[in-house]
């Protein structure tokens, strides 16, 4: 190639590298990077502390006092072990210089290869993510139903229907923000709410006093009932500590350089998370179970009633929460959506693809929520496949192939004692799950 060739290669080069920077500059993760190690702190709090934490006391009663206090305990250590491991992934100069793992899936191509990571990772990335938006579309409709009963009992009854295309015109408007930090206003007030309806939970139970009927033996008809609600039961704990989907693209938001890399304000912001989940999860847990033993209802703001305008208010904060964490978890698919829009199809990046994008998810999600309003019942059974892996054991697969810790050495021994202890949790509750799902399909109503 002459001296020409090699000046226009370069030129077109240079061309490309602009252009594919342009693009990173406009895709919601990779946009904005000048996040403060608290941005860290409440988007993992509001990612992390879902509406699920109101049934933990349910699952207390089908696992009892032994096993429930174990796997609660368990699920929070090994979590935010394996959530250590991402952060410390995100950057690794010394495997891959000048290079940040700003997305889960890059990180799983980097561990397993361009294609395989890709069909391990996104897979079971996008059924958590969109799986929860589903969620949390029903239960923001279900609490504003709930707000609206307890303040005006006596009105006309209005289908939950309603209630989720109230709760999902948010989103419409809100799902047009760029990118994370211009959703922080936004995740902040959530993750106050989440801590907020949490202490309000268990406050409220233990202002009522323990009635002396309590009971706290398995509530199952048989051994095989007993057994099966357990299996359910894990698969609720593991949907509780999901908040692992987001965290690589949380952490690309915060600067980085050589001498300050981008790990030590996430983790500082990830050390705040985790205290503020165990102050929301253990007391509601182990404070509702205490207090109402095996009566307990699936939502223990359902089991408490009163006072009305108490457990009104704690609606509302559910409410906001759950506004907060669909943003949250919308965000990476917004990017992987417009990620293959502009970069495969090759779309031009604007304001009108990503209004058109974004209005579509958010109407997608509603829809589906719309039509199966248990979709929760579902989810014990598809939270086994997706939650347990990208939580529990993916981290520590990703850990071993790219870090190669020696052979039963300490953190060899600790990743593979997670490995075996994730893999039992996703296959144990999805069967839990799935029995559950059959034994209520009967009540299940569609469109409700």
């Amino acid at each position: 190639m002459g001296r020409e060739g090699r000046k226009a290669a370069a030129a077109a080069a240079a061309a490309k590298s602009d252009q594919e920077n342009s693009i990173d500059n406009w895709l919601p993760i990779t946009s904005s990077r000048n996040a403060k190690w608290w941005y860290s702190a409440f988007h993992n709090v509001t990612a992390m502390v879902g509406a699920g934490v109101l049934s933990l006391p349910y699952a207390m009663s089908h696992l009892g006092w032994g096993p429930g206090v174990t796997v609660m305990v368990l699920s929070w250590i090994i979590t935010l072990y394996t959530l250590w491991q991402m952060v410390q992934m995100h950057e690794m100069p010394e495997k891959a210089p000048g290079k940040r793992f700003d997305r889960y899936h890059e990180l799983g191509q980097y561990a397993f290869g361009e294609k395989l990571g890709l069909w391990i990772v996104v897979p079971q990335q996008l059924l958590v993510e969109v799986g929860v938006d589903i969620v949390y579309m029903v239960t923001g409709g279900k609490s504003l139903k709930k707000f609206h009963d307890l303040l005006c009992p006596d009105c006309k009854n209005i289908k939950l229907t309603y209630f989720i295309m109230i709760f999902g015109s948010v989103h419409f408007v809100l799902a047009q923000l760029p990118n994370f930090n211009s959703i922080s206003a936004v995740s902040l007030a959530a993750a106050v709410m989440s801590l907020s309806y949490s202490t309000i939970a268990w406050v409220a139970s233990g202002a009522k006093g323990k009635p002396s009927h309590v009971g706290y033996s398995l509530t199952g008809a048989s051994t095989t009932d007993n057994v099966f609600n357990f299996f359910n039961a894990l698969g609720d704990v593991a949907f509780a500590f999901a908040g692992h989907n987001v965290v690589l693209e949380i952490q690309a938001t915060i600067p980085s350089t050589p001498d300050k890399p981008s790990k030590k304000p996430m983790w500082k912001g990830v050390i705040v998370a985790y205290i503020i989940v165990a102050i929301c999860y253990l007391p509601v847990a182990w404070v509702g179970y205490y207090i109402f033993g095996n009566n307990v209802d699936d939502n223990i703001l359902i089991t408490l009633e009163k006072p009305k305008w108490l457990i009104a208010a704690a609606n509302m904060f559910v409410v906001v929460h759950v506004i907060g964490s669909y943003q949250i978890y919308a965000m990476p698919v917004f990017d992987m959506i417009e990620t293959l829009l502009v970069k495969k199809l090759k779309f031009p990046p604007g304001f009108l693809l990503r209004f058109i994008a974004r209005t579509a998810y958010v109407a997608f999600t509603m829809i589906v929520a719309i039509s199966f309003p248990f979709f929760g019942g579902l989810l014990g059974f598809f939270g086994g496949f997706a939650f347990a892996p990208t939580t529990y054991f993916l981290p520590c697969i990703m850990w071993l192939a790219i870090k190669k810790p020696k052979k039963f050495g300490s953190s060899w021994l600790i990743n593979w004692i997670c490995i075996v202890l994730g893999v039992i949790l996703m296959i144990l509750s999805p069967i839990g799950g799935l029995r559950s799902i059959i034994l209520s399909a009967k009540d299940y109503k569609f469109f409700s």
